[in-house]
């Protein structure tokens, strides 16, 4: 996983309200045995029409917001049902981060588990930021070791939970943060055993 200490790029904003992990990715792409795949399906029906025609208004969909890296989105963003193929399909298309208000409960802590950032910020600095863009799109930078956002004339900090900004920042998900401490468990692990070695078919039980 990619660690995430200072990303710039092109943000494009999404301010419907209640968009849900129905839309982010549609059910015809779970199918899957793997994670492939995915970033053609993040938001294919508004990508894409009934004949799989592209849809121009969308905008993801115009040439210049082709290396999209910052969805700047409205209140309650990834609601719905539990599915990970949505923080999977938006990894997989290059976005890094996401802004807005408030997310459904279980798309944030799957995009905490996946390295996806989430920000949360006050309404009415999602609409400064919003404010700040030409056209719905424009340029960002979010640097998460001085835990600041940039774009246009806007700039300001902003707040994280500790614990998920260091895994974003070294690029761990959770079991790399786990694997972190291998060393600790292992260790653990002998002196638990050479207690009750029975544990394991040796000696007798106590």
């Amino acid at each position: 996983m990619d660690g995430f200490l200072c990303v710039s790029g092109r943000v494009a904003a999404m301010p419907a309200a209640n968009i849900d992990t129905d839309v982010i990715m549609p059910k015809a792409f779970l199918k899957g045995i793997d994670r492939s795949g995915l970033a053609a399906g993040l938001f294919h029906d508004l990508r894409f029409d009934e004949s799989g025609a592209v849809r121009g208004g969308f905008i993801l969909n115009r040439p210049d917001m082709a290396e999209t890296r910052f969805l700047l989105v409205g209140p309650n963003f990834g609601c719905g049902s539990s599915r990970e193929h949505a923080v999977w399909g938006m990894l997989q298309y290059g976005i890094r981060g996401i802004i807005g208000s408030s997310y459904g409960a279980i798309f944030a802590d799957n995009a905490a588990n996946n390295g996806l950032l989430l920000l949360s910020l006050p309404t009415a600095e999602v609409a400064a930021i919003m404010a700040e863009l030409s056209d719905d799109a424009g340029e960002m930078t979010v640097d998460l070791e001085a835990q600041r956002i940039v774009t246009g004339r806007y700039d300001a900090g902003f707040d994280i939970d500790p614990a998920n900004r260091r895994a974003l920042m070294l690029g761990l998900d959770r079991i790399g943060e786990t694997m972190a401490h291998a060393e600790e468990i292992r260790s653990f692990e002998k002196a638990y055993l050479d207690r009750k070695p029975w544990l394991m078919g040796g000696g007798d039980e106590r």
